[in-house]
């Protein structure tokens, strides 16, 4: 009875990632598999490709994500101009103690910068 419930868990692993599991999971199933390394004090992606090597899993490769670059619609001169505009409109904020206007500007002009940056590198 209790081999059959074994095999169920053991079935289970195999249709589950091995990434997914818990470093406990991941223990006992390394457990079973001769070794002469020492199993617990290896970490969770040392115990995974222990493993895959173990049971001839091939690792796949991750798919890397691309990061998303939005268009710059506006030349560099431009956007200079307009953090040259925001930053004398902070200023006065600033001066009229409207301090929720002046973070709103400051995040807008940070913003604006970060763009510039973008479009020079590039």
């Amino acid at each position: 009875m209790t081999e059959e419930i074994h095999k169920k868990e053991h079935k289970e692993h195999d249709e589950k990632h091995l990434e997914k599991l818990t470093i406990k999971e991941l223990r006992e199933i390394a457990a079973e598999i001769p070794h002469e390394k020492a199993i617990h004090e290896m970490k969770k992606e040392e115990l995974v490709v222990f493993i895959k090597e173990a049971r001839g899993i091939k690792d796949e490769a991750p798919v890397k994500k691309k990061k998303h670059i939005g268009k710059i619609k506006m030349t560099k001169s431009e956007l200079k101009a307009k953090i040259r505009e925001l930053k004398s409109l902070r200023l006065r904020a600033l001066e009229s103690k409207e301090r929720d206007k002046a973070l709103r500007l400051r995040h807008q002009i940070s913003q604006l910068k970060k763009k510039s940056r973008r479009l020079a590198a590039a």
